[in-house]
């Protein structure tokens, strides 16, 4: 698999999903009930074992109680940055 997909950006999103159940009030064990997952499922895509589509974080943002543009506001900022990162590095 291509390292660059395994970057700070992949980190970045699996910190906030972590984040984000947190924030919840939520254990991995609680969150896999709620999304009918086994609590493994979701240890694996917290640590960056398991990358998940665009379905599957719907449901676990629905499941913390947030909508998916909420998510993607807190996402979109930082991407801009690695993707700034990125240009200066080609440059």
């Amino acid at each position: 698999m291509d390292m660059e997909k395994w970057s700070a950006r992949q980190e970045f999103l699996c910190k906030l999903l972590r984040e984000l159940r947190k924030e919840s009030n939520l254990t991995q064990v609680q969150l896999a009930a709620k999304i009918n997952r086994r609590q493994a499922y979701v240890s694996k895509y917290e640590l960056g074992e398991r990358r998940l589509d665009l379905l599957e974080i719907y449901d676990i943002c629905t499941a913390c109680g947030i909508t998916l543009v909420e998510l993607f506001e807190r996402i979109e900022p930082e991407l801009k940055k690695y993707s700034q990162l990125k240009n200066d590095l080609i440059d």
